[in-house]
């Protein structure tokens, strides 16, 4: 069996990161929910402080150095990406920002995208959707209902996925993700380009009644 291809982006300029912590949850969750339907998914992880220079040097010259390619090459080819950073000014961070303007402008058309965000007040967690939901819209990519926001606070709440604290949104946005993943076919071995795949993708496009009856968890 194919195995998914989840590609998970991290912001996070510290370490450890709160940022990178909230993505790994989501991706647990994700894996969780989709080996529960015993589906196979690779996950790898793509911790965009580790490629500041060379996004930097990209906007200088126009060329990505191996680190920046293989990251792009990685969400080009992926089933879908979980995007994570943290908000600074209620906005996404520079970095996150960069990473994606640096990439094909249809590298993201149609792949599923769950969002996700930290920040240390929870003043800050409509961001997501005037800032970080729009970025995606624009990319054309198919963004999952639930955002996720984490505030300093929230790492002390316990609960179960029923509930409505951090959580049962990890476990819902999770479940939504999983759910239009369900019904795409995996796109296979990586291709070259940045957009990796991108046939492969177009094969596997699923109506759009199909995908909203997959959310339905």
């Amino acid at each position: 069996m194919t195995a998914y291809r989840l590609v998970v982006i991290s912001a996070g300029l510290s370490k450890p990161s709160s940022t990178r912590l909230l993505a790994d949850r989501l991706a647990e969750a994700t894996v969780r929910r989709l080996a529960a339907e015993g589906r196979e998914v690779d996950v790898q992880v793509v911790e965009l402080r580790d490629l500041a220079t060379d996004i930097a040097h990209n906007f200088v010259t126009g060329f990505p150095g191996p680190a920046l390619r293989e990251a792009i090459g990685a969400v080009g080819g992926a089933d879908a990406l979980i995007a994570v950073t943290p908000i600074f000014a209620a906005s996404y961070s520079g970095l996150f920002k960069s990473f994606f303007d640096v990439l094909d402008p249809d590298t993201l058309t149609g792949k599923p995208v769950l969002i996700a965000a930290t920040g240390g007040t929870a003043r800050h967690s409509l961001a997501l959707e005037h800032a970080v939901r729009p970025l995606f819209s624009y990319l054309r990519s198919v963004v999952v209902p639930t955002s996720v926001y984490a505030a300093t606070d929230d790492w002390g709440t316990t609960g179960d996925r029923l509930t409505d604290g951090l959580p049962g949104r990890i476990d819902r946005a999770a479940g939504e993700l999983a759910g239009l993943l369900a019904g795409r076919a995996p796109s296979g071995p990586a291709q070259s380009g940045p957009a990796g795949g991108g046939a492969a993708q177009e094969e596997a496009v699923v109506p759009f009644e199909q995908q909203l009856a997959a959310l339905r968890v």
